[in-house]
């Protein structure tokens, strides 16, 4: 029986050939991950395809309407890129929902034509564009498409022979580029699109039958172990989503030409979406604000990425939360994974050491009408750093600030409980009861035994031990921010400020906070915390100190010197609060905890 020529489409056809092509996507995550080697072997290419194609799934509607259905799939495409495969996938369909005219049907001739026009589009998004990969696949594609639309009248015949270009076109891309060749795979991101294609053929060749999703039930499979591991150059891949009017591309790429490589930018004049690989992304963030609204904030760390996939160094993996207050050094030697809070000035939010370092926080503290506050990170965070960690380590233990002052304990449990549904991983989550130097030293602790060879189980039934054993006072120069925040009420507020109170505070073993004591200088202040530390110590062994301060350099010092005369050891560890910290206690503080042996 003869098939029965498709020479026209309307917008619902356009619309189930893309969600074909999105099922295919997410059928082979595991296997675009694996090939992922450029521009940086973060094994990622899987995952953030088809965050993409779920972003289409979630939110493109089908409707007849071609012009209508085309734009609705661009948009959805636009809101959920992530990485530079999806952003520039979302802007060659961009390009091809803008070059499609208001008409009823697309016959063979236009899909090819407006599939051609839209390659310069996603060529505009790439700063510098790399031949053998995605971009080139994607053009090679389209072109010869082209080059068929007067001669084929079938939208069958031209998917099938576009399909075939297609594919030697991806196998051309292993010799095109050195890591590739070296790596003996195809381009990522060009399989990627290959893929997709194969899955809009085969909805036009299997009758055209509807792909049905439960979008509940859309799993994102997380980075598996990559083939290679060249160098870094740029440490965050860093994504943002700008909204505004009249937003134009050459604004964002002269901004964001000096920050770093791999730069991608796609949109529209009312929505940007940009990528691009840098070291400073605080920075990044601050002048991004300039041109628009950010409405959505990605960051990750592709040396710590990197690091665990090739050179892991424990089975147990160790979580925290940004309020832990650990420097860098302790962080990367020991492979503690940090999932962020955020911190918000009224509708503009920040992640916690990620897009707004402590010094950014306390100028705009200063400048800021509007009183900042934190949020604890969302479940969805949870369950991906999980699943990502759970292919790579045999066991998780998280440790987080206290429940007592954060829900982030709680989302933390949620997460883990699905997480071990899907993975079948061992996860602990332990509330700390403490935070800021506290959490910092009961994690490091947590590093410590995890490297002398100690059991997921002996690890966490040490962490109870371990919070019996410390204490933490913070002094603070006044109590404006604990009124602001919530910790004080107004009336003792009130009564602090009248008699001049710096007021000392404890994190008790119940994890709560509670005033330890109210002095009238900063000076008895500071003596008050020394001396009720040296009662705390007494004849025990100390297994480490730790100072953290809010904009107190010379205060976090004076502490050091008095707790290494007393102790006479030299601090674990001395850093800036965390701005979430300080939104609620404010600038001044100094945190000092021990934690005896």
């Amino acid at each position: 029986m003869e098939t029965i020529k498709i020479t026209e489409i309307n917008g619902i056809q356009l619309y189930n050939s893309f969600i074909a092509g999105a099922q295919r996507i997410f059928e082979n995550q595991q296997l675009l991950n694996k090939i992922n080697v450029f521009p940086v072997a973060d094994a990622d290419t899987g995952t953030n395809l088809a965050s993409t194609m779920r972003s289409i799934v979630n939110a493109a509607t089908p409707q007849p309407n071609l012009k209508l259905a085309a734009v609705a799939l661009a948009d959805a495409a636009l809101t959920g890129a992530r990485g530079n495969s999806g952003i520039i996938f979302a802007q060659f369909l961009y390009g091809f929902s803008n070059e499609i005219k208001n008409e009823e049907t697309l016959s063979v001739s236009g899909f090819a034509e407006y599939m051609k026009n839209a390659v310069k589009y996603a060529y505009e998004a790439i700063a510098n564009p790399v031949e053998g990969t995605m971009i080139s696949v994607i053009k090679d594609w389209a072109e010869y498409i082209y080059l068929l639309k007067d001669s084929i009248e079938d939208f069958l015949k031209l998917l099938f022979d576009g399909l075939k270009i297609a594919m030697e076109s991806l196998k051309a891309t292993t010799a095109q580029m050195a890591v590739l060749t070296k790596a003996n795979v195809v381009d990522a991101g060009a399989k990627g699109f290959v893929v997709f294609l194969e899955g809009m053929f085969d909805y036009f060749k299997n009758g055209q039958k509807q792909v049905i999703f439960d979008a509940s039930k859309i799993e994102i499979a997380e980075s598996v172990d990559a083939i290679s591991h060249e160098e870094i150059t740029y440490r965050f891949c860093t994504e943002a989503m700008i909204h505004g009017t009249d937003l134009k591309r050459e604004n964002f790429a002269k901004l964001m030409v000096n920050y770093g490589d791999s730069m991608v930018i796609a949109g529209s004049p009312t929505k940007m979406r940009i990528h691009i690989h840098t070291d400073e992304p605080w920075k990044l963030f601050e002048d991004l604000s300039t041109l628009g609204t950010i409405s959505y904030k990605k960051v990750d760390d592709m040396v710590m990425q990197n690091d665990i996939a090739s050179n892991r160094k424990f089975n147990i993996s160790l979580v925290t939360d940004s309020t832990c207050d650990l420097p860098t050094d302790l962080l990367e030697k020991y492979q503690i994974q940090v999932v962020p809070l955020t911190v918000h000035f009224g509708e503009e939010f920040y992640i916690d050491r990620i897009t707004i370092q402590p010094e950014q926080f306390f100028k705009k503290l200063e400048t800021s009408k509007v009183h900042p506050t934190s949020a604890q990170p969302t479940f969805p965070e949870f369950v991906n750093r999980y699943n990502y960690l759970s292919s790579h380590f045999e066991s998780i233990i998280a440790i987080h600030i206290s429940s007592g002052m954060s829900g982030t304990w709680q989302n933390s449990l949620n997460a883990s409980r699905k997480a071990i549904q899907e993975s079948g991983k061992k996860i602990s989550v332990v509330d700390s009861k403490r935070l800021t130097s506290a959490l910092g030293l009961t994690v490091l602790r947590a590093a410590e035994a995890i490297e002398a060879g100690h059991s997921h189980d002996e690890v966490v039934a040490q962490v109870d031990q371990w919070v019996e054993k410390s204490k933490i006072l913070v002094t603070s120069k006044n109590m404006k921010f604990m009124v602001k925040s919530g910790r004080v009420s107004h009336s003792k507020g009130l009564m602090g400020k009248i008699f001049g109170i710096k007021p000392i505070v404890e994190v008790k073993n119940h994890g709560k906070t509670e005033v330890f004591g109210k002095p009238l200088s900063e000076k008895s202040s500071m003596k008050m915390v020394m001396k009720e530390l040296a009662r705390f110590i007494g004849n025990n062994e100390v297994w480490g100190y730790a100072i953290t301060h809010a904009h107190n350099q010379s205060g976090a010092d004076w502490y050091t010197n008095e707790m290494e005369q007393l102790t006479g050891h030299k601090p674990r560890f001395v850093n800036q609060a965390s701005p979430v910290l300080v939104a609620n206690v404010g600038p001044g503080v100094v945190a000092v905890s021990v934690l005896l042996k």
